[in-house]
């Protein structure tokens, strides 16, 4: 075998391992990167938990006020009084499923996110798997033609009949 022959074997199984290496670090970090928009996804939930909370304290001070005025004017609360409160607790539904609604789509897009850095991991992982596999073939290949000789030498250096292997 040449001293060529050696080195193309060489640096091809270095390659490979090189290849590996690289998919497993690419996998790393999208898998990092899946974690970040996991993190992001409970964030948002955490948010929209400390919006509620805010919307309804200033809710409940809007319909206290609301009750103030209503009171002041020496109006019942019935009628066009009655009507403000009740329309004022339907518009905040409706901005509280706003919230929660917006929550919601923040966390599905943020899950996606996430499932999709998963699969780029796990192709990085498999296309660096496949480089390796082609690395490892041609160091494989330039040592083919000298496989034959190489062990019918072992042979002999130990004593062994190469129909024995």
């Amino acid at each position: 075998m040449s001293w060529t022959t050696a080195i193309v074997a060489g640096t091809s199984v270095i390659a490979g391992r090189q290849a590996s290496a690289a998919a497993q670090y690419n996998q790393a970090i999208q898998n990092r990167n899946a974690r970040v928009m996991m993190q992001r996804a409970e964030a948002i939930e955490q948010k929209k938990q400390l919006d509620l909370a805010k919307f309804d304290q200033q809710f409940q001070q809007l319909q206290g006020e609301t009750k103030v005025s209503i009171a002041k004017t020496g109006a019942e609360r019935s009628g066009t009084a009655l009507r403000i409160l009740r329309n004022n607790v339907e518009q905040a539904e409706l901005e509280k499923n706003m919230i929660d609604y917006n929550a919601e789509i923040g966390k599905s897009q943020a899950f996606e996110q996430a499932n999709f850095a998963r699969m780029q991991g796990q192709l990085a992982r498999q296309q660096g798997r496949a480089m390796a596999y082609q690395y490892y073939g041609q160091a494989a290949s330039a040592v083919a033609p000298y496989a034959k000789s190489l062990l019918t030498s072992f042979g002999e250096d130990q004593g062994i009949q190469v129909g024995e292997i």
